[in-house]
């Protein structure tokens, strides 16, 4: 069987190069790139991935942490950063936190990631400082997916919560709604870090722009869920009178609240309009009004961030995505980070408030 160290001595150059070479990445020259291809086809060499990647001191792969694989969100990134790294050589290691706290301390503050990946990708995971710690010792490329995970020098790509939270509330807002309550994460849920608090204060600063003052009555925590939805939803009409309207932190609360709204006899969006942000897969089949985040572009972007410094040139499979800046910073090296706009998107859950 030919090995790669045949195709080396034949075409003069090291096997790391071979690697390179066959690989496609831009580090070979165009002749010693042909000389090698040659010697390849000549020699009918067969690329093994395991060993072109290790004759490159490379493993060949990206680890991606999620805290929950099951989640709509969390599920729509991965898919799509696995597809372009694929595209571009590479494979995916996914780690999945599925909430148990031994298995983050494993995945992020011991060596399980120590040669055993080139780069790492975060997806809204949160992080404590002993975590930030630990990934920034293993000196790899990284990027982080959604703020409140953030390690020093890595880039980010997120959306602007709080801008989509404003938008979402100004929709019930302009539908003439002023008692609008608010489902958001509960912070003990490992999910909620810091983006419920930036969607509730959104929700807060376009009520206070139209006059209103935040009822904390209105206000209910809960985990990112259907389940949690329902049982918030729930809550808050067992307090007394029930709100106009519903803003969700996210589309599959806003399920939970529409269930649990039918299950005590309103209609929606007659007695009661709702609202959540994501734009799930379900979103439409359910005509929930929501805000529409990019989540599979969220996750193409980051890996092309992280592929760059890796010496790979990705594929661009959705036309118009938008680049990363290069050369700014927040002063201490690390990435400003790029913000991908959402969008309001309006069906038949958010209607004018019923005339008494």
């Amino acid at each position: 069987m030919t090995r790669i160290d045949d195709v080396a001595r034949l075409a003069g150059v090291s096997t790391a190069t071979v690697s390179r070479a066959l690989r496609g990445l831009p580090t070979v020259s165009a002749a010693t790139r042909r000389r090698v291809l040659a010697a390849a086809e000549q020699l009918q060499y067969a690329v093994s991935p395991s060993a072109s990647r290790l004759a490159g001191g490379r493993t060949g792969t990206v680890a991606v942490v999620v805290p929950r694989i099951t989640r709509w969100f969390f599920g729509t990134v991965v898919e799509a950063v696995e597809e372009l790294l694929q595209d571009s050589g590479y494979d995916l290691l996914l780690y999945n936190l599925g909430g148990r706290e031994r298995t983050r301390r494993r995945v992020l503050r011991t060596a399980s990631l120590h040669k055993r990946v080139d780069a790492i990708i975060l997806v809204a995971t949160p992080l404590r400082a002993a975590d930030v710690q630990a990934l920034t010792k293993l000196d790899l490329p990284g990027v982080t997916i959604s703020s409140g995970s953030e390690v020093p020098g890595w880039p980010c790509v997120r959306i602007d919560d709080v801008a989509a939270a404003r938008t979402a509330t100004r929709h019930l807002l302009d539908l003439g709604h002023t008692r609008i309550a608010h489902i958001s994460g509960d912070p003990d849920d490992e999910l909620a870090f810091t983006t419920h608090l930036d969607r509730r204060r959104g929700y807060q600063e376009a009520l206070r722009a139209a006059g209103l003052r935040p009822d904390p009555s209105l206000d209910v925590e809960s985990q990112f869920t259907i389940d949690g939805g329902t049982r918030a939803t729930a809550e808050l009409l067992a307090r007394g009178e029930p709100p106009t309207a519903i803003f969700a932190a996210c589309d599959e609360m806003a399920m939970g609240a529409i269930t649990a709204l039918r299950d005590a006899g309103l209609r929606v969006p007659d007695d009661v309009s709702v609202m959540g942000v994501d734009d799930h897969d379900l979103a439409g089949v359910l005509g929930l009004s929501t805000i529409a985040q990019p989540a599979a572009e969220q996750g193409l972007l980051a890996a092309r961030i992280l592929l760059d410094p890796l010496g790979v040139r990705a594929t661009e499979p959705y036309p118009g995505l938008v680049p990363a800046p290069r050369g700014a910073d927040t002063g201490d090296g690390t990435p400003l980070p790029v913000i991908l706009p959402t969008r309001l998107v309006v069906r038949e859950s958010t209607a004018p408030p019923r005339a008494h």
